[in-house]
Order: C-alpha cells, then structure tokens, then sequence
C-alpha cells in the first residue's frame, strides 16, 4: 500500500522535477552570454559546479585550447579537480587532452587498467581519488575550443545518462563562448576602427601644419615628410602627428630648417 496521500506529489518525483527545473535554469545560464559583466571563468566554474550538482558524478574540469594552440586549465569544480586538469595539461596526457585532439569524447570506466594509455595522468588520478573519467568536446562543427571532463570516485564509470546530459552542458557553454568571443571581437573592430578614424584626423592637422610652415610642401608633400620623420624615429605615425598638432614636435626641424630662437629680454 502506497504511503503517498491522493492528490499529493511522490517525493521522488518532486525530487526528479526539481532536477529537471535545475537542469532546465543551467541551460538558461549557459546561453545568456550577452551580458555587461560576462566573465568567461566565471561561467566555466558554474558549468563545472552544475554538472557536479545535475549529474551523478563527483567533479568536473574545463581545459581549453586558446588562439596559440595551446591549451590551458580554465575551470574546476573541486581543488582536486583542478590539480588534476593542471597536471593533464602540463603532461600532455589524458582523457581530456585526447578529446581536445580528436574532437571525439574519451572515456575511461576504470582508470586503472589505463596505465598503459596514459601513465602519468592515471597515476595523478589516483593520487586525487579519481578512478574514472569521461571527458566530453566542446565543439561547434569543426570548431573545437576545449574539453569538459567528468571525474568519478569509484570504478564504474560515467554512467550513459551524465554523459550525455554533459555532452548537451558543453555544446551550449561552447556557443555561449563563441557567441561572446563574437560580440568581444566586434568591439575591438570597432575600437580599432574608431582609433584609426581619430588617428586619421590628427594626420591631417599635422599635414596642414606642415603645409603652412613651408613654401613648397602641398598637402601630399607634408604627409610623406610626415611619415619619413616617424619611420626614421621608429614611431607610429599617429604619434608623430599628434606630437606635430600639439606642438610637442618642432616642426623647422623636421623641414630641416635653423631653429627659431625667441627674443627673452
């Protein structure tokens, strides 16, 4: 005879929703990236925590390949965790350093018949009381940005539910940082778009001194005196022209004319 009073939610399947709201808010989190204070390290420890708090496993990692080719320790959700994704990436070796390689998950049910794959991450695995790893891509098409790894305590494995609830965690984290790398590389074009139209501007101020200081400089004259002047002071032109539109530059100088001394009685 059931416990459960008529009209009354089952605690396990009040427990299972609550999951599923969980589950459903992590979604929501990993996707809104377009926010003022994104912080991208700060995102990857929340996916880490979330796959600790949503799946059935004891720790998770983020290890990612920057722009170099290089790949660097980004989150953890434990100082374990951490010590051991550092330790991958400084050796070369594990799971989740394979998966960032072949774009393919990598897994291991049980670390220690592994030795032989990978000898020193095994080995510092069980160091930290890790004895089983899934490491998952993430991934947009051919675009592979780094790996999530699950780490478990005992010996079986991360069972097909975790990882696949991990694989979907990791496809909409890696949208949501390629999404912000987007907005943050189309703000620096425009800052640098920007900088040259300012820098543009100053140029023809200092062109237009030039020009007025001498009898025979026209406008394209003074540029090129302009940019001889910061080529052969190793400086960028924009520099050189505000230094002439400042008046910080002597420009008889630079027309290889005599100094100009003022009278200072």
């Amino acid at each position: 005879m059931s416990d459960t009073i008529p009209g009354e939610t089952p605690p396990q399947l009040e427990t299972e929703r609550g999951r599923e709201d969980r589950l459903a808010r992590t979604f929501v989190a990993l996707a809104d990236t377009l926010v003022d204070d994104f912080d991208a390290l700060d995102f990857l420890r929340m996916l880490c925590e979330r796959c600790v708090e949503l799946l059935d496993v004891a720790a998770a990692g983020v290890v990612l390949s920057d722009q170099r080719g290089g790949l660097r320790m980004a989150a953890a959700s434990s100082e374990r965790a951490e010590l051991l994704e550092l330790f991958a990436v400084q050796t070369e070796d594990g799971p989740c350093i394979d998966c960032i390689r072949t774009g393919a998950p990598v897994a291991s049910t049980d670390l220690s018949g592994d030795t032989a794959r990978w000898p020193r991450f095994t080995a510092a695995a069980h160091e930290c009381g890790f004895h089983a790893a899934q490491a998952v891509p993430m991934r947009l098409r051919g675009a592979v940005i780094g790996a999530l790894t699950l780490l478990n305590h005992d010996h079986t494995g991360v069972d097909a539910a975790s990882t696949t609830i991990g694989q979907a965690l990791a496809d909409v984290a890696t949208i949501g940082m390629l999404q912000q790398r987007t907005v943050h590389e189309a703000e620096t074009l425009s800052e640098q778009l920007q900088t040259a139209l300012n820098s543009r501007v100053i140029v023809e101020q200092a062109k237009g001194i030039l020009s007025a200081h001498s009898d025979i400089l026209d406008m394209e004259a003074a540029f090129i005196t302009l940019r001889s002047y910061a080529r052969n002071h190793n400086q960028k032109l924009s520099i050189t022209a505000r230094m002439v539109a400042e008046g910080t530059l002597e420009v008889d100088a630079m027309l290889g004319k005599p100094a100009t001394t003022r009278d200072t009685r």
